[in-house]
């Protein structure tokens, strides 16, 4: 039986549909313009990496070339002494920088016991 094509399609199918067996395959249109927005993706993911690659390197010579800063030419002055806003506004007790000593409850001293206080001894 020469010639005879024994491939399965449903009833009504025509030339431009994908065949059974290659259900994602798709036509060759569909697959081409797969393929074309698949290697515009890298082209410009590659683009995005050179850009990104020259900026870097002109940012590195500017830094390079840079006048590094200069000292200051006035004196420092003594810096405010820090203020606790909330304290001021009252909405915190004002605690003190340093605390203050709490007296602490303090026993006597016991005497050291005597030789006659001792138990005897058997």
């Amino acid at each position: 039986m020469k010639g005879v094509n024994f491939t399965r399609r449903s009833p009504g199918t025509t030339e431009e549909s994908p065949p059974d067996a290659a259900p994602l395959g798709g036509t060759k249109a569909e697959a081409n313009q797969r393929l074309q927005i698949g290697l515009v993706g890298l082209a410009s993911m590659i683009l995005l990496i050179a850009l990104a690659n020259v900026l870097g390197t002109q940012a590195d010579r500017a830094e390079e070339a840079a006048v590094p800063d200069a000292a200051p030419t006035t004196e420092p002055t003594a810096a405010a002494p820090q203020r606790d806003p909330l304290a001021d506004a009252g909405i915190v007790p004002d605690i003190p920088a340093e605390p203050s000593p709490t007296p602490t409850a303090t026993t006597a001293p016991q005497p050291a016991p005597s030789p006659s206080d001792a138990p005897p001894r058997q």
